[in-house]
């Protein structure tokens, strides 16, 4: 990382998932997985969640696993709903994705772009607004979420401060 970001004090492995508040860093590490921000601004609070797989059949009563793109967004929304606080009214950045392994045998489950679409799903399913999206590609991704100023920085060339929306 370039000098001036934070570096993360949480890093989230495959499957994790965090909920916090400022001045807390949450980072991770991205191929074919999905990485999903929440961030609310006046409260200064939000987490991550690395999205391993699109979903599964859930066995009945069981309670949310975060490797799943649906059980992940279930799990933001109960963190948010404990706090009083909509969906709508957050910052959501998606990213990651990546075919890993194009030209491949395996690249063409492509379960990255499986796992981009179902997250869309779910998240838009939940009234979640994504702001940012920077997925696809083959590449790997980088990413720290700074709960202070809600910026998400990644670690790609040209990236850098990826918390501005789309022009």
């Amino acid at each position: 990382m370039s000098a001036g970001i934070a570096r993360p004090e949480v890093f989230l492995h495959p499957g994790e998932f965090h909920f916090a508040a400022a001045p807390t860093c949450i980072g991770t590490l991205l191929g074919s997985c999905v990485a999903v921000t929440v961030w609310h601004p006046l409260h200064r609070f939000g987490g991550m969640s690395h999205i391993l797989l699109p979903g599964r059949e859930r066995p009945p009563g069981s309670l949310p696993n975060c490797r799943y793109a649906d059980e992940a967004v279930e799990r933001f929304v109960y963190e948010l709903r404990a706090r009083r606080v909509t969906p709508g009214s957050c910052q959501v950045k998606l990213l990651g994705g990546g075919n890993m392994f194009a030209g491949t045998r395996a690249g063409n489950m492509d379960v990255g772009s499986r796992n981009v679409e179902a997250t869309r799903v779910a998240l838009a399913a939940y009234g979640f607004r994504v702001m940012r999206e920077h997925v696809g590609g083959a590449s790997r991704r980088r990413l720290t979420l700074d709960l202070a100023s809600g910026h998400v920085w990644l670690a790609l060339p040209g990236a850098g401060d990826f918390s501005k929306e789309q022009q």
